[in-house]
């Protein structure tokens, strides 16, 4: 989470929505991710699916089974999706997202009777420091 938490910063400085990435299997990373829809004009670069993406093509599949994907915030319904088709085994989120999140908040997508495979979640991880983030890089674009 910590390395999510630096990309987090690294999507900040660029003028992205501060959320990090990082998805890792069999102990090692194999992909990451910060958001950067505004820097790629691309609605859904979202740091899941930058992170996703990267590690895909680093191991030459679409699937990533025993992967776990550690985010900075609670997924929203696109990248819970995505979660779900990449076979990501589990995902580790930091702050929640009581607008929008799907794992928790919102909606418990990841628990619904008609997926065809099942994602491990765990919330809160470094959730206050990952929840500061974002409140103070909102706090700055509105002062």
């Amino acid at each position: 989470m910590r390395e999510a938490l630096e990309l987090a910063a690294e999507g900040a400085l660029r003028g992205e929505v501060p959320v990090g990435a990082v998805l890792v299997q069999d102990g090692e990373v194999i992909g990451r991710g910060f958001n950067c829809p505004i820097s790629t004009s691309d609605p859904s670069a979202h740091a899941e699916m930058v992170a996703i993406r990267a590690a895909a093509q680093a191991i030459a599949n679409y699937r990533l089974p025993g992967s776990t994907l550690y985010v900075t915030l609670e997924p929203c319904a696109m990248c819970a999706g995505l979660i779900v088709h990449s076979r990501v085994q589990r995902v580790v989120f930091g702050a929640s997202e009581p607008r929008a999140g799907m794992a928790v908040s919102r909606g418990q997508f990841f628990d619904q009777a008609f997926l065809n495979h099942r994602v491990r979640v765990e919330g809160g991880v470094l959730g206050e420091e990952c929840g500061e983030v974002l409140r103070a890089f909102f706090k700055a674009r509105r002062g």
